[in-house]
């Protein structure tokens, strides 16, 4: 590169990295027709990053069929720059096999077993997801071609400084980004693409692991599941798992299979588990006490499903010019829910009307006329509906448990098992597409929430309400694992390896017999243990971060995490703070124009790396939003320090260099 062509760093090599990576591509003939330099600073493989690499157990899964799983832009995104469409997973796969895909080293012979059996409907591996994003991360270097060059470091960045302005002569001030291997980095431009991130142990954490340590027991606190060394847990062991998501899902595989056992079809239909005699005994327990919800292999019979209809861009508007501050759960919670209901009502009474009694067009006209929580919807509902096992009753989606009484574990392991049994005769059954109307239409309201909503005109127990209960009630019904775990489980738990604490689980740590304590505070079932795992990613913190490049960011003034302010005076949602614009917020508000964040640790919406084909996904048009802003800050760069905006007649091509 010429020697003052600008430089952009980014912290990350993830695929949120090279998502931007491919708009800058897409939009540099636009906004800056010049050479660049770029660095990315990834410890692991850039393109899958830590929680995408290749370099983890097999047997781990996405929770996405391949056919929802795209990288690209497509003309459903409503983006400034020009879109760039290409494969998605299972399209890519076929590709490879076809010889169409190209630049993609020769795979292991497993990951090509995958690809002769993958579909579009198949959950594909972890590791096949790994060599989709690699190769999308190599495309984008190539898209970048013929004056960009992109350098890969395989460090770990710990440090960042603005330079002094003696060493500067253009209109902002750049920066110096150290890496633990000694380089350090002189950038125009930073962005922090981090993905989740370890945090230092919170109170209650560090307590259980000094107990622990003390008693000889275990204690795994929050982390990335396949992370953790899992093998001073002994076999037969009873372990305590505070958690049931998808972290612990990935932990049933680890301490499962992962020890030798094996899953056998019988023929009911149903999953045995054969054990190898490795395994630990789990109690499992957690706020619902139950698992994720089923992804859903039914189809849509009904009418075609709608864009939201009641949380639009006008209602919004109508309560941001109304109100100097929203609030979450009274005033945007009942328009999002009732677009959940009249997906899910119209795909019940279009595909299968013969279980109502008012067609949708009456239906709909009477529904539209109703709030959420209106005594009139559910009586439009019972008139409608005979059957009241359809109708839809969202607080006890999401607490299932809640006013039943249960007497002990026996309820607890009957209860919970029929709780799943049921979750998969909806999910799987061809009978039942109301509940994917329900999951289309949460999933559009939540990729058009960021959109809609700017965060600064939520309050600050709304502000918590969307990154706490609304992110996990969406990932609660419409995140959950493929079908096949949960019939794992079922399989598990007649082996005598799984069990199940209930809703509302509450740990102590009991000194007199050295065990930690998992108790329901529904039931009053009580289980005792030496072991305990906190099944789930750390919370963010920026304060406390396991990342030293965060914590000095945060030592120096440069980035704050995010306050809000409550009854009870300031709480630290352990964010970096940004703009709506992804700037870097100083701890005084003040915005940097050449350090940017993004992702799940920042202030931000955030809502993953790649999406769905054909839903105008959230991290696409903030990828080009952001990729737009970073061309013209370096653009404005150019002008003031008097280069031309041209680019050189035989200009060097676009390079993907390594560096350890």
């Amino acid at each position: 590169m010429p020697a003052n062509a600008p430089t952009v760093v980014f912290v990350g090599g993830g695929p949120r990295t090279a998502g931007i990576l491919e708009r800058l591509a897409a939009n540099r003939p636009e906004l800056f027709d010049a050479p660049l330099d770029i660095h990315v600073i990834e410890p692991h493989t850039a393109g899958s990053g830590r929680i995408w690499r290749y370099e983890q157990h097999p047997g781990l899964m996405l929770n996405s069929a391949a056919a929802d799983v795209t990288m690209f832009t497509d003309a459903s995104v409503a983006c400034d720059g020009p879109v760039a469409d290409g494969p998605a997973l299972a399209d890519w796969a076929a590709g490879m096999l076809d010889g169409t895909i190209a630049d993609v080293p020769e795979l292991p012979a497993d990951l090509r077993r995958q690809l002769r059996e993958l579909s579009g409907t198949t959950f594909p591996t972890r590791q096949l997801q790994s060599a989709y994003l690699e190769w999308f991360f190599r495309r984008a270097v190539g898209r970048l071609a013929p004056d960009a060059a992109v350098t890969v470091h395989k460090d770990t960045a710990v440090g960042i400084e603005s330079l002094p302005t003696t060493q500067r002569e253009d209109d902002g001030g750049g920066y110096l980004v150290r890496l633990a291997g000694g380089a350090a980095l002189p950038a125009d431009v930073v962005v922090f693409a981090l993905g989740h991130t370890d945090s230092l142990p919170d109170e209650t954490s560090a307590a259980w692991a000094d107990f622990a340590a003390r008693h000889g027991r275990f204690h795994a606190a929050p982390s990335y599941t396949t992370d953790v060394d899992y093998a001073p847990i002994i076999p037969g062991q009873d372990v305590i798992v505070s958690g049931m998501g998808l972290a612990f899902v990935d932990l049933l595989v680890l301490l499962m299979e992962g020890r030798g056992g094996r899953f056998e079809d019988t023929s009911d239909g149903r999953l045995r588990y054969v054990p190898s005699g490795a395994e630990p005994r789990i109690w499992a327990g957690s706020r619902r006490g139950v698992p994720y919800h089923s992804k859903i292999s039914s189809t849509l019979r009904g009418e075609p499903a709608e864009s939201p209809r009641f949380f639009t861009a006008e209602a919004v508007d109508a309560l941001l010019a109304e109100h100097g501050e929203l609030d979450f759960r009274t005033q945007l919670w009942p328009l999002i829910a009732k677009d959940a209901g009249y997906g899910y009502y119209r795909e019940l009474l279009t595909g299968y009307p013969e279980r109502a009694v008012i067609g949708w067009t009456e239906f709909a006209e009477r529904y539209a006329a109703v709030d959420w929580y209106s005594p009139e919807r559910p009586r439009l509902v019972a008139d409608a509906v005979p059957d009241t096992d359809l109708h839809l009753d969202l607080e006890h989606l999401d607490h299932p448990f809640a006013g039943r009484e249960l007497a002990g574990l026996s309820d607890v392991q009957s209860a919970v098992t029929a709780h799943i049994e049921h979750d998969l005769r909806l999910r799987t059954s061809l009978d039942h597409s109301e509940t994917l109307a329900l999951f289309t239409a949460l999933l559009k309201v939540y990729m058009e929430l960021g959109r809609l909503v700017p965060p600064e005109r939520l309050n600050s127990r709304s502000q918590q309400a969307v990154h706490g209960w609304w992110h996990g009630f969406f990932s609660f019904v419409d995140s959950g694992p493929p079908p096949r775990r949960l019939r794992e489980m079922l399989a598990l738990h007649r082996a005598g390896v799984l069990r199940f604490i209930g809703p509302g689980l509450e740990i102590q740590a009991e000194e007199e017999s050295g065990r930690f304590v998992g108790t329901s505070a529904q039931t009053g079932a009580t289980v005792r243990a030496t072991a305990l795992i906190e099944a789930r990613l750390p919370a963010p913190s920026v304060a406390r971060s396991a990342n030293p490049l965060l914590r000095q960011l945060h030592r120096s003034g440069l980035g704050a995490e995010q306050q809000l302010l409550s009854t009870d005076g300031l709480h630290s949602t352990g964010r970096l703070l940004v703009s709506d614009r992804n700037e870097v917020l100083s701890p005084m508000g003040e915005p940097s124009r050449r350090l940017f964040g993004v992702g799940p640790g920042t202030s931000g919406w955030g809502a993953g790396a790649f999406a769905r084909p054909g839903t105008n996904a959230a991290p696409f048009r903030e990828n080009d939003a952001l990729a737009r802003r970073i061309l013209t800050v370096l653009a404005g760069h150019r002008r003031h320090a008097g280069q031309p905006d041209t680019v050189a007649e035989n200009p060097a091509p676009a390079t993907l260099q390594g560096k350890a």
